[in-house]
């Protein structure tokens, strides 16, 4: 059964995440109540509650820890299992009190109390224990036996406690159930062995060692040779050596020693540590070298689990005995955070302030800087833009005036000669000058074109051309310019310009230095009365959703908004990135 809800809990999809979690927490309860394996049990406990916080279910969080708390109680990590139960009473406090709330409420205060009982601090177990009968004696439905079970572990956490009328005051009343004899023979005689035990300890002897006696016979006869004889048999070894009984003494030594053999590691060490007792000489000294040895072996194996639980991530809870402390010092602590808060803001409003006039400060300085730099450029360009149309013009004059006379005068002598009546003549002088007449036509062509002034609006294509053929060269870059001719430049603010060109700038300066990137694809685009400038690189892409944003993408996103306009960059990885720019022509 074990092995196929196994294969069941690999085989879910993932999709059923409640499921597993249910599956996982039916193995965890298999193997913490059927087939005690702690590991397994811990692992499925585990698994079930890191499913049940990814679905936010309080409750079965809850009833994992829960699970997990009894692994490590049993297992003697009692401050594991504290801050586990304790997390898990955390979550139940939060929840409307259903009765399956108040009923793991009520196992969970049983843990805690076992807990405190083990670590000897009995208020504490006391407290705890009263708490679970609380809840139980709440709930719906028939739970005298789980009401009987905490009833003895208070007593027994009153007996160990000295408080022995407190403790033969709960063993009565649980005795008192005339029944109990019959539905739970085998807690009957461990409650009525509990009961003699107390007795003895308070020196009330007269019913010592009948008590004792009968819970054996009872325990005996239903073959419940398990705990319930181990400890009765202890009690009446106790009380047969300290009378001076030494063979009854022994067999009742020896009879818990070697059923606990078959069950109880803690039980045979008591047992081991009894024979010691009550034997002498070498035999006294080997069963205490016995003890020592398993004492030692049970230390080390205690570590070895609490080291495997290790793992839990759960904070520890805070001691109750500091709350007053805790109490007075978060009201300090909230009035100190509250002054601290007002002052920092008060700081935090002064260097903003400070900052953002420095910054208006620096773009201002910048803007007159770019101004500047614009303004030299343009004027550098009209220079040669200038001398470039008087050499054309001066071409021109030349072609005109020189080139064009001369082929003038060769034609009109060529006409002069057409006299000649030989047809041959004729036709090669026909020819000569139709030929003449073509060039002329193209040598005036040329002339014209030269002679036309196409400079008007074309300073900042040409700025934004020189400037590419000079950095893609220089960053080993293809490129490919598309222009718009319903764009008219002459009607572009220069500031305007001048953000186009540092965008450019800076598009090109990230490309090289993060794309790896081997062609560029720049295009202008006019739509409504806006420059759409579109740069496409066939570089390495990246996730713009998780990328930092530099400085140079802050000063773009900085110029586009000092224009009223708009950027958008769309990378995909390994593909490429995409920068497009919106700004208004005015």
């Amino acid at each position: 059964m074990i092995d196929s809800l196994s294969h069941e809990v690999v085989n879910l999809k993932v999709k059923d995440s409640s499921s597993i979690a249910r599956a996982h927490f039916s193995l965890g309860e298999i193997y913490r109540k059927r087939i005690p394996l702690a590991d397994s049990a811990y692992f499925h406990y585990h698994k079930a509650e890191k499913i049940y916080r990814k679905l936010s279910e309080e409750f079965n969080i809850a009833k994992a820890l829960y699970g997990i708390a009894v692994i490590q109680c049993n297992e003697k990590d009692f401050i594991g299992s504290e801050v586990t139960a304790i997390e898990a009473i955390t979550l139940l406090e939060s929840l409307d009190e259903t009765n399956g709330v108040k009923k793991y409420k009520a196992y969970i205060y049983n843990t805690l109390g076992i807990v405190f009982d083990e670590l000897e601090q009995y208020g504490e177990s006391t407290k705890y224990y009263n708490l679970a009968l609380k809840f139980k004696k709440e709930l719906r439905g028939n739970f005298s036996a789980s009401i009987n079970y905490t009833l003895n572990n208070l007593a027994d956490s009153y007996t160990r406690s000295g408080q022995y009328e407190l403790a033969i005051e709960n063993y009565k009343l649980i005795l008192e159930n005339k029944q109990l004899i019959k539905e739970q023979p085998g807690f009957y005689a461990l409650v009525l062995g509990n009961y003699g035990h107390t007795l003895y300890l308070s020196k009330h002897l007269k019913e010592i060692p009948n008590l004792y006696l009968k819970a054996l016979k009872i325990s005996d006869s239903i073959d419940y040779k398990g705990y319930n004889s181990i400890i009765i048999s202890q009690h009446l070894a106790e009380y047969y050596n300290d009378i001076n009984y030494k063979d009854s003494a022994k067999f009742y030594a020896y009879r818990a020693k070697n059923i606990s053999k078959k069950y109880h590691n803690d039980d045979l060490l008591k047992s081991l540590l009894l024979l010691s007792e009550i034997e002498e000489g070498d035999i006294a000294a080997k069963h205490l070298k016995d003890y020592v040895k398993l004492s030692d072996s049970l230390q080390k194996n205690e570590r070895r689990i609490r080291n495997k639980f290790a793992r839990i991530r759960f904070e520890t809870q805070q001691i109750e005995q500091e709350n007053v402390r805790i109490a007075k010092e978060r009201m300090w602590l909230l009035i100190i955070s509250a002054v601290l808060v007002i002052s920092s803001f008060l700081l935090y409003l002064v260097i903003t302030q400070r900052n953002r006039n420095k910054e208006l400060q620096f773009i201002q300085k910048q803007q007159e800087t770019n101004e500047e730099i614009y303004n030299l450029m343009l004027s550098q360009n009209e220079s040669i833009e200038e001398a470039r149309t008087q050499e054309k013009k001066r071409i021109s004059e030349e072609l005109h005036d020189g080139v064009l006379g001369r082929l003038f005068g060769t034609r009109l002598s060529l006409d002069s000669l057409n006299m000649s009546n030989s047809a041959e003549a004729i036709k090669t002088r026909e020819q000569y000058i139709n030929e003449l007449k073509t060039i002329e036509q193209d040598i005036r062509k040329v002339s014209h074109e030269l002679n036309t002034d196409f400079v008007s609006g074309s300073g900042f294509i040409d700025i934004i051309k020189t400037f590419l053929e000079t950095q893609t060269l220089a960053y080993k870059l293809k490129y490919i310019l598309e222009l718009d001719d319903a764009i008219n430049w002459d009607e572009a603010s220069n500031k305007n310009k001048i953000h186009i060109y540092r965008i450019i700038q800076e598009s090109l300066h990230n490309i090289y230095k993060h794309a790896n990137a081997t062609q560029v694809n720049i295009s202008f685009k006019l739509k409504n009365n806006v420059i759409c400038l579109t740069m496409r690189d066939n570089g390495s892409g990246y996730d713009v959703n998780k990328a930092k944003t530099g400085i140079g993408l802050k000063n773009m996103r900085s110029r586009i908004n000092d224009i009223n306009g708009s950027i958008n960059i769309d990378s995909e990885i390994d593909v490429g990135t995409t920068v497009i720019i919106e700004a208004p022509i005015t």
